[in-house]
């Protein structure tokens, strides 16, 4: 859903981003759990010296109170969140997941990255 297609939105960052999560699944495969993925991609970040941090706690807010709140898998550079999944394929919950992500944060992009299938299944989602 990269409603922005004129521009791409950290595009440098998300290639890094995109080349480590590659790096994790052709090292690791598919078959573990998120968790396993989560933390190799974590090493992977950190070792392109990316500035990251994992199960990154988001709140909701309404008219300044807390109403709801969330933890994204990874945030990268305090700009871009990473929302790990290992499903048949990704759906319009998890596009809406990510999109929830970013209204209650602000930030502008999200990348879905899927690693249950041979090839690392990927989405950019753009607010």
């Amino acid at each position: 859903m990269d409603t922005n297609a004129h521009e791409i939105i950290y595009k440098d960052l998300a290639y890094k981003v995109i080349g480590a999560a590659m790096d994790v699944h052709n090292a690791l495969g598919c078959g573990f759990l998120e968790k396993v993925y989560e933390n190799a991609l974590m090493v992977a970040l950190q070792q392109r010296g990316l500035n990251c941090e994992q199960q990154k706690p988001i709140k909701v807010y309404y008219q300044g109170i807390v109403v709801g709140d969330y933890c994204a898998d990874i945030l990268v550079e305090n700009a871009v969140i990473l929302e790990l999944k290992v499903v048949d394929a990704l759906s319009d919950i998890h596009r809406a997941q990510a999109l929830n992500y970013l209204k209650a944060t602000g930030f502008k992009l999200a990348i879905l990255l899927n690693f249950a299938k041979p090839k690392l299944e990927r989405e950019r989602i753009v607010l």
